[in-house]
Protein backbone atom coordinates (compact mmCIF):
# COMPACT_ATOMS: atom_id res chain seq x y z
CA UNK A 1 0.00 0.00 0.00
CA UNK A 2 1.08 3.45 -1.33
CA UNK A 3 0.29 6.39 1.52
CA UNK A 4 0.46 9.92 0.62
CA UNK A 5 1.50 11.83 3.44
CA UNK A 6 1.13 15.52 3.57
CA UNK A 7 0.69 18.67 5.64
CA UNK A 8 1.60 22.36 5.70
CA UNK A 9 4.97 23.42 6.67
CA UNK A 10 5.28 23.09 10.72
CA UNK A 11 1.81 20.94 10.80
CA UNK A 12 3.59 17.93 12.44
CA UNK A 13 3.81 15.59 9.24
CA UNK A 14 7.07 14.44 10.44
CA UNK A 15 6.18 13.63 13.99
CA UNK A 16 3.69 11.37 12.28
CA UNK A 17 5.99 9.81 9.69
CA UNK A 18 8.41 9.13 12.50
CA UNK A 19 5.84 7.25 14.35
CA UNK A 20 4.67 4.95 11.42
CA UNK A 21 8.58 4.38 10.75
CA UNK A 22 8.76 3.10 14.62
CA UNK A 23 5.62 0.75 13.52
CA UNK A 24 7.35 -0.79 10.23
CA UNK A 25 6.52 1.86 7.71
CA UNK A 26 9.20 2.67 5.24
CA UNK A 27 9.35 6.42 5.05
CA UNK A 28 10.14 7.79 1.73
CA UNK A 29 10.45 11.92 2.55
CA UNK A 30 10.57 14.13 -1.04
CA UNK A 31 12.90 16.72 1.40
CA UNK A 32 15.71 13.88 1.52
CA UNK A 33 15.35 13.07 -2.05
CA UNK A 34 15.00 16.20 -2.98
CA UNK A 35 18.64 17.01 -0.93
CA UNK A 36 19.74 13.91 -3.11
CA UNK A 37 18.59 15.35 -6.56
CA UNK A 38 21.01 18.66 -5.67
CA UNK A 39 23.84 17.14 -4.14
CA UNK A 40 27.23 18.07 -5.11
CA UNK A 41 28.21 16.58 -8.21
CA UNK A 42 24.67 15.75 -9.22
CA UNK A 43 22.82 16.57 -12.45
CA UNK A 44 20.06 18.60 -10.59
CA UNK A 45 22.84 20.81 -8.76
CA UNK A 46 24.84 21.25 -12.53
CA UNK A 47 21.66 22.70 -13.64
CA UNK A 48 20.81 24.83 -10.80
CA UNK A 49 24.32 26.44 -10.57
CA UNK A 50 24.02 27.01 -14.20
CA UNK A 51 20.40 29.07 -13.70
CA UNK A 52 21.46 30.62 -10.11
CA UNK A 53 25.46 30.90 -9.95
CA UNK A 54 25.38 32.72 -6.79
CA UNK A 55 23.38 29.82 -4.72
CA UNK A 56 26.58 27.64 -4.90
CA UNK A 57 29.17 27.95 -2.18
CA UNK A 58 32.42 28.17 -2.98
CA UNK A 59 32.90 24.40 -1.62
CA UNK A 60 30.62 23.45 -4.30
CA UNK A 61 27.17 22.67 -2.41
CA UNK A 62 23.94 24.62 -2.76
CA UNK A 63 23.12 27.85 -0.51
CA UNK A 64 19.45 26.59 -0.15
CA UNK A 65 18.68 29.46 2.18
CA UNK A 66 20.35 31.83 -0.63
CA UNK A 67 17.70 29.31 -2.85
CA UNK A 68 15.00 29.35 -0.68
CA UNK A 69 15.00 33.73 -0.88
CA UNK A 70 14.83 33.31 -4.66
CA UNK A 71 11.96 30.74 -5.47
CA UNK A 72 9.64 31.60 -2.47
CA UNK A 73 9.80 35.54 -3.77
CA UNK A 74 9.48 34.78 -7.68
CA UNK A 75 6.71 31.85 -8.54
CA UNK A 76 8.37 31.39 -11.92
CA UNK A 77 11.93 30.94 -10.61
CA UNK A 78 9.87 28.20 -7.98
CA UNK A 79 8.37 26.74 -11.51
CA UNK A 80 11.54 26.90 -12.92
CA UNK A 81 13.32 25.03 -10.15
CA UNK A 82 10.42 22.27 -9.54
CA UNK A 83 10.84 21.63 -13.08
CA UNK A 84 14.77 20.47 -12.14
CA UNK A 85 14.41 18.65 -8.96
CA UNK A 86 10.94 16.93 -8.80
CA UNK A 87 11.78 14.61 -11.70
CA UNK A 88 14.96 13.81 -10.22
CA UNK A 89 12.73 13.47 -6.73
CA UNK A 90 10.24 10.79 -8.57
CA UNK A 91 13.32 9.09 -9.67
CA UNK A 92 14.47 8.65 -6.64
CA UNK A 93 11.33 7.95 -4.84
CA UNK A 94 10.72 4.81 -6.79
CA UNK A 95 14.16 3.46 -6.37
CA UNK A 96 13.56 3.43 -2.47
CA UNK A 97 10.12 1.68 -3.24
CA UNK A 98 12.59 -1.04 -4.23
CA UNK A 99 13.99 -1.52 -0.46
CA UNK A 100 10.04 -2.47 1.03
CA UNK A 101 9.74 -5.80 2.48
CA UNK A 102 6.52 -7.58 1.42
CA UNK A 103 3.63 -6.43 2.63
CA UNK A 104 5.28 -2.91 4.17
CA UNK A 105 3.47 0.39 3.96
CA UNK A 106 5.21 2.36 1.73
CA UNK A 107 4.85 5.99 2.94
CA UNK A 108 5.21 8.99 0.60
CA UNK A 109 5.83 12.31 2.73
CA UNK A 110 5.59 14.90 0.21
CA UNK A 111 5.13 18.61 1.20
CA UNK A 112 3.81 19.71 -2.19
CA UNK A 113 1.63 16.21 -2.53
CA UNK A 114 -1.31 17.79 -3.97
CA UNK A 115 -0.01 20.73 -5.89
CA UNK A 116 2.53 18.64 -7.90
CA UNK A 117 -0.27 15.27 -8.33
CA UNK A 118 2.05 13.12 -6.63
CA UNK A 119 -1.41 11.74 -4.96
CA UNK A 120 -2.32 10.48 -8.05
CA UNK A 121 0.16 7.55 -7.22
CA UNK A 122 -0.59 6.47 -4.11
CA UNK A 123 -3.62 4.69 -2.79
CA UNK A 124 -4.48 6.85 0.28
CA UNK A 125 -3.96 10.46 0.68
CA UNK A 126 -3.38 11.69 4.58
CA UNK A 127 -3.25 15.56 5.65
CA UNK A 128 -1.94 16.57 9.26
CA UNK A 129 -3.47 19.90 9.63
CA UNK A 130 -2.50 22.38 12.78
CA UNK A 131 -3.37 25.94 13.81
CA UNK A 132 -1.15 28.17 11.80
CA UNK A 133 0.37 30.41 15.22
CA UNK A 134 1.71 27.12 16.38
CA UNK A 135 3.18 26.17 12.62
CA UNK A 136 4.82 29.62 12.21
CA UNK A 137 6.33 28.67 16.11
CA UNK A 138 7.38 25.52 15.05
CA UNK A 139 9.18 26.75 12.11
CA UNK A 140 10.88 29.61 13.42
CA UNK A 141 12.27 27.85 16.39
CA UNK A 142 13.55 24.41 14.33
CA UNK A 143 14.43 26.74 11.29
CA UNK A 144 15.53 30.26 12.47
CA UNK A 145 13.67 32.13 10.26
CA UNK A 146 11.16 35.01 10.92
CA UNK A 147 7.11 35.04 11.07
CA UNK A 148 7.16 36.86 7.65
CA UNK A 149 9.83 34.04 6.08
CA UNK A 150 7.63 31.23 7.35
CA UNK A 151 3.97 32.77 6.22
CA UNK A 152 5.78 33.42 2.82
CA UNK A 153 6.30 29.74 2.32
CA UNK A 154 2.53 28.75 3.51
CA UNK A 155 1.59 30.97 0.95
CA UNK A 156 3.35 29.03 -1.48
CA UNK A 157 1.68 25.96 -0.26
CA UNK A 158 -1.51 24.47 -0.79
CA UNK A 159 -4.38 25.99 1.47
CA UNK A 160 -5.02 23.68 4.73
CA UNK A 161 -8.90 24.05 3.79
CA UNK A 162 -8.38 22.65 0.19
CA UNK A 163 -6.22 19.80 1.54
CA UNK A 164 -8.17 18.38 3.60
CA UNK A 165 -11.25 18.34 1.15
CA UNK A 166 -8.73 16.54 -1.06
CA UNK A 167 -7.49 14.13 1.56
CA UNK A 168 -8.44 10.87 2.79
CA UNK A 169 -7.65 10.93 5.85
CA UNK A 170 -7.08 14.04 7.78
CA UNK A 171 -5.32 13.99 11.22
CA UNK A 172 -6.12 17.31 13.80
CA UNK A 173 -2.66 18.43 15.40
CA UNK A 174 -4.32 20.57 17.58
CA UNK A 175 -2.90 19.36 20.39
CA UNK A 176 0.28 17.82 22.38
CA UNK A 177 2.70 15.44 20.87
CA UNK A 178 1.23 12.20 22.68
CA UNK A 179 -2.16 13.21 21.22
CA UNK A 180 -0.54 13.46 17.69
CA UNK A 181 1.10 9.90 18.19
CA UNK A 182 -1.92 8.28 19.34
CA UNK A 183 -4.03 9.48 16.37
CA UNK A 184 -1.04 7.90 14.27
CA UNK A 185 -1.19 5.07 15.45
CA UNK A 186 -4.50 4.47 15.49
CA UNK A 187 -4.86 5.48 11.54
CA UNK A 188 -1.99 3.00 11.05
CA UNK A 189 -3.19 0.23 12.90
CA UNK A 190 -6.68 0.74 10.02
CA UNK A 191 -4.59 1.27 7.49
CA UNK A 192 -2.41 -1.74 7.81
CA UNK A 193 -5.56 -3.96 8.98
CA UNK A 194 -7.21 -3.43 5.22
Amino acid sequence: MRIGLTGGIGSGKSAVAACWAELGALIIDADISAREAVAPGSPGLAQIAKRWPEVITAAGYLDRTALGRIVFANDAARHELEGIVHPAVRAIALAREAEAQAGQMIVHMVPLLFEVGYDQRCDVTVVVIAPEDARIARVEQRDGLSAEEVRARMQRQIDPAKARALADIVIENDSDLAALQAQAQAIFARLTSG
